[in-house]
């Protein structure tokens, strides 16, 4: 009997397999970047298309989440519960925001076969309430396959002061001095993973798949970035249209023959504006192009890495320049602060004005107005959320691969989609996609490998493809277009939108994209039977994919799973920070009060009992040199505060606020009550509430994070200096 060994092997990757680096930046359309001949300088980006391959007709699905849930999984966005952002589901089928265990990603595979993997940046794939310290953690970065994960889980964050998680972990961010951008901070975190994973493991590949925040909301950058850009849009998106129209023909990112589609006509003209309009609407479009190009600089940093490794050449790279088009989300005169937006306060023009010198710093979440994203999609129609038009959906995309393409670079023309990115990697790697993983079966794969197309330009394997995103869709096949007109704006209050007419009998749009380029003429009445071949295939194939029965864009989301719905008493100890507003007391629109149990010694009386939300919005109950405060801030300049006139004493005390909402319902004011041991002690107004809350900073006991909601305290100073026993909440 021989004796064999029992240690357990080390994981190696298959031979020769190259490393895989996915990029996407958010928020970015076709027209915008230097590469495909847009106005920002994309220096990076450039070399790599001009060293590798640049694809001229790749798409997206239009909106953040179905991209990224479809690009790790090489499967539509519906086949994998992905139909809305994953904060926004309706719980129909096709739209839970729940990734199935049926649907594994690309990390989980490379990870089976001896890959390194890790993520970078944006996630955007949990639902809310898998969001908390708790999990579960099977739909976190970690729980999809990931090694490594340090980014943040929302649909966007604070540049300056990210919302940070580490694998499972929420950490606070950086204390710089200055400040420093996340876009730095991302790929300082990325170039020291992948020199350790060199260093430790150098015979395994990585896979690693970076994905910035940049250049969706908030639009923040260095000053010596918005310096550069300072003056340079002042003749308006009109003139810049036709620009970078100009500038895409004649670098190819666009054909000879293609059309400039017009201007939408709820958008206005440049020549409609006043001239102090004119002023604001340039400063927040400098401020955008200045986080793009500062985003291209720090992943530039990262290709040089690899270039200094020497593993740049046997490195797939696959840069997705935004997760849909350009946004229009900052409706027509766009905005200082998202938050206004989010919860439907309008903002006044004079103050976004006299508040320009903050835009791209941390003071200020702006975004352009919507006529910059039209812009920025040139030379398409429409936007992001218009999964119906290649404006929501065509974003450039550039492959480079020096050991796979073996010299080959330029232009390559196929028709592809965001789900071809697995199987492409896939086959780099020679791999198979597995038919089980952890004892799931696995769902077939919707994408198509894109390495063929490395060879040369020409025909495309992918025949036909399906888009969806809030009522807006299409079917592509075999160079025909048929599309739905959309009914609705992006920029319209998501919450009052009312379900699209019937789905089936809205106007339909028939476009020959083997010959129009960029949608530009519609062929409904001149070709009735292609349309109604197209309009057919679309329903038959809508039901498999699970887009069709269609539904409302937030239909039935107010009935999504939440671990607060139903309680009206809470009780918190010190140490609960960062809590989602989805786990936290649910205090909008509606009557509360909040109740700290406190012993105080002399000298003491400093700090924050209870706080939510960030500099931006939110609200806070604090001590301030012995005086109790409830501040409520209801988005700059909308501030609202009451302060006992007398400090403190110290001693045990019952330290309570209440406010009494005038009407229940969510942005209604009411009066704030302060109470020190039942004795009512001063009393103020506050004019409106919130809606939601900043997404950022999460609901805090003992302390406040990242950002403080009001300025009498910073993060630093925050701690509350005495005994806090609990900390009880009553909705009412």
């Amino acid at each position: 009997m021989t004796e064999s060994s029992a240690w357990p092997g080390l994981p190696s990757g298959p031979k020769g397999a190259p490393n895989v680096l996915v990029i996407m930046t958010d928020d970015v359309g076709y027209g915008a970047c230097s590469t495909f001949g847009g106005p920002i300088e994309t220096p990076h980006l450039d070399r790599l298309a001009a060293e590798g391959l640049r694809y001229t007709q790749f798409h997206t699905t239009a909106m953040c989440s179905p991209t990224r849930a479809s690009l790790l999984t090489g499967r539509n966005p519906h086949h994998v519960q992905m139909g809305r952002i994953a904060n926004r589901p309706t719980g129909f089928d096709g739209y839970t925001s729940v990734i199935p265990k049926s649907a594994g990603t690309v990390a989980k595979i490379l990870g089976m076969n001896g890959y390194s993997t890790a993520m970078f940046g944006k996630s955007h794939l949990t639902p809310d309430w898998e969001l908390t310290p708790l999990g579960p953690f099977d739909r976190w970065p970690t729980g999809l396959g990931f090694d490594y994960f340090w980014g943040f889980p929302g649909f966007d964050t604070n540049m300056w002061a990210p919302q940070l998680i580490e694998n499972t972990t929420y950490i606070e961010p950086p204390k710089d001095t200055p400040l420093r951008h996340f876009d730095g901070l991302l790929a300082d975190r990325t170039i020291e993973w992948i020199a350790q994973q060199r260093a430790v493991a150098p015979e395994r590949p990585f896979f690693a798949y970076y994905a910035t925040g940049t250049a969706h909301t908030p639009h923040h950058a260095p000053e010596e970035w918005m310096r550069k850009y300072r003056g340079r849009f002042d003749k308006g998106w009109d003139q810049m249209r036709e620009a970078t129209f100009a500038r895409q023909k004649a670098c190819g990112a666009i054909p000879q023959d293609a059309k400039l589609t017009a201007r939408p006509d709820a958008v206005q003209s440049w020549d409609s504006l006043s001239e102090r309009e004119r002023k604001t609407a340039a400063r927040l479009m400098e401020a955008y192009a200045a986080a793009l190009d500062y985003c291209d600089h720090e992943v530039g940093r990262v290709l040089d890495s690899l270039r200094e490794m020497g593993e740049f050449d046997n490195t797939l790279v696959i840069f997705i320049q935004g997760d849909n088009g350009g946004s229009a989300e900052g409706g027509l005169e766009g905005f200082l602060y998202e938050q206004s937006w989010t919860n439907a306060l309008p903002e006044d023009p004079d103050y976004v004005f006299e508040n320009l010198d903050k835009v791209g710093g941390p003071d200020a979440y702006s975004h352009f107005p919507a006529a910059w994203g039209w812009a920025m999609n040139t030379p398409f129609q429409y936007y992001k959320q218009v999964a119906s038009h290649f404006g929501g959906m065509r974003n450039g995309m550039v492959m480079s691969w020096p050991d796979g393409f073996k010299g080959a670079t330029g232009d390559r023309s196929q028709f592809h989609h965001v789900s071809d990115v697995v199987p492409t990697v896939l086959e780099a790697a020679g791999i198979r996609a597995p038919g089980v993983i952890d004892g799931v079966e696995q769902d077939p794969m919707d994408g198509i490998s894109m390495l063929y197309s490395a060879a040369q330009d020409g025909a495309s394997k992918k025949s036909m493809q399906l888009f969806e995103c809030l009522e807006n869709f299409a079917i592509y096949k075999d160079g025909w277009m048929a599309n739905v007109v959309p009914s609705e704006n992006p920029w319209a209050d998501m919450t009052t939108r009312k379900p699209s007419p019937d789905a089936r009998t809205r106007p339909w749009e028939l476009y020959h994209i083997a010959q129009d380029y960029s949608q530009a003429v519609d062929l409904a009445e001149e070709n009735p039977g292609k349309l109604e071949e197209l309009k057919a295939l679309f329903w038959s194939e809508a039901e498999r994919e699970k887009i069709a029965p269609l539904h409302g864009p937030i239909e039935r989301t107010k009935d999504k799973p939440m671990l607060a719905r139903g309680k009206d008493s809470f009780t918190f100890r010190p140490g609960v920070k960062r809590l989602h507003h989805d786990a936290a007391p649910l205090t909008q629109g509606r009557s509360f009060e909040i109740e700290a149990d406190v012993e105080i010694a002399e000298g003491q009386g400093n700090g924050v009992l209870v706080s939510q939300g960030s500099k931006f919005s939110g609200y806070t109950f604090y001590m301030k040199d012995g005086h109790l405060v409830f501040h409520y801030n209801a988005v700059l300049p909308n501030c609202f505060e009451v302060r006992s006139p007398a400090t403190v004493a110290a001693g045990r005390h019952s330290l309570k606020v209440r406010f009494d909402i005038d009407e229940p319902k969510v942005c209604a004011g009411g009066s704030m009550t302060l109470f020190i041991d039942g004795q009512a002690v001063a009393e103020a107004r506050a004019a409106r509430t919130l809606r939601t809350f900043s997404n950022q900073d999460g609901f805090n006991v003992g302390c406040d994070t990242v950002t403080p909601v009001c300025p009498d305290y910073t993060i630093a100073t925050s701690a509350f200096d005495a005994r806090l026993a609990t900390v009880t909440v009553r909705l009412m």
